[in-house]
């Protein structure tokens, strides 16, 4: 394992980008790519945890806008992210990892609680640990759930796997001159509010000096070079 520069991971997937090219659900062709992005690095004995979002499904902060209790549509989220977590992990384990879910939420028959030293332990030992239902608590977004998760296993790296290579300073699909950051800080991401993780999430990577790394999940390979140390993405940190 000495070519990869992180030993322990978390990346954080949008619910979304399970969709594929359907305007709704799980394209079953999505987490087999994810699966295949992963391999080296969970052969190699990096230790990866992974959040995922459930917003193919259902998203509170619609539901609310909507008339429906925030509090209400979010828990209807963590359980969007259940469902969509269930799914990576039948997907991992017929590529033969080892795969545990752990919920936020208890639910006893389908996945683990989420207790801290459990989830650190399953790493230890070679598992895919997945963390499911978000905090558990309504009102925070799974970016928020990842940096939480992130800084209390005690990863390296939080990488933010999107459809887009990295950060820029405006959107690249509608502004084709939009300058792309190889390395931003936390305090610059925050001022330009450039939509890529939600505030709450941002603060606390950067209190816990958790660098986040986002990338294009797309891209063959970028996961593992990422995991390498190579030059790929966008990485947010305290100082340039």
């Amino acid at each position: 394992m000495t070519e990869f520069k992180y030993k322990r991971a978390l990346i954080k997937l949008s619910g979304e980008a399970l969709m594929g090219s359907q305007e709704f659900g799980i394209d079953p062709e999505v987490p087999n790519r994810i699966a295949k992005q992963i391999k080296p690095a969970y052969e190699a004995g990096v230790q990866i945890a992974v959040v995922i979002g459930g917003g193919n499904i259902y998203r509170g902060v619609e539901g609310a806008a909507q008339g429906m209790d925030r509090a209400q549509g979010d828990y209807m989220g963590m359980l969007a992210t259940v469902i969509n977590s269930l799914a990576l992990q039948d997907c991992f384990e017929k590529h033969g990892f080892d795969c545990r879910v752990l919920s936020a939420i208890e639910m006893h028959a389908i996945s683990e609680s989420y207790i801290r030293r459990r989830a650190i332990r399953h790493l230890e030992k070679g598992r895919i640990t997945i963390f499911a239902a978000g905090t558990g608590s309504p009102y925070f977004t799974t970016d928020t759930a990842a940096a939480l998760r992130a800084c209390e296993i005690g990863a390296e790296v939080l990488m933010k796997a999107t459809k887009v290579d990295g950060i820029y300073d405006k959107d690249p699909v509608k502004y084709p001159d939009a300058k792309k950051f190889d390395v931003i800080t936390y305090r610059e991401m925050l001022e330009r509010r450039l939509q890529v993780m939600d505030a709450t999430a941002t603060a606390l990577c950067q209190d816990n000096h958790m660098p986040i790394l986002v990338l294009n999940m797309e891209e063959e390979g970028s996961i593992v070079d990422a995991l390498k140390g190579l030059p790929v993405g966008t990485t947010v940190v305290e100082k340039d």
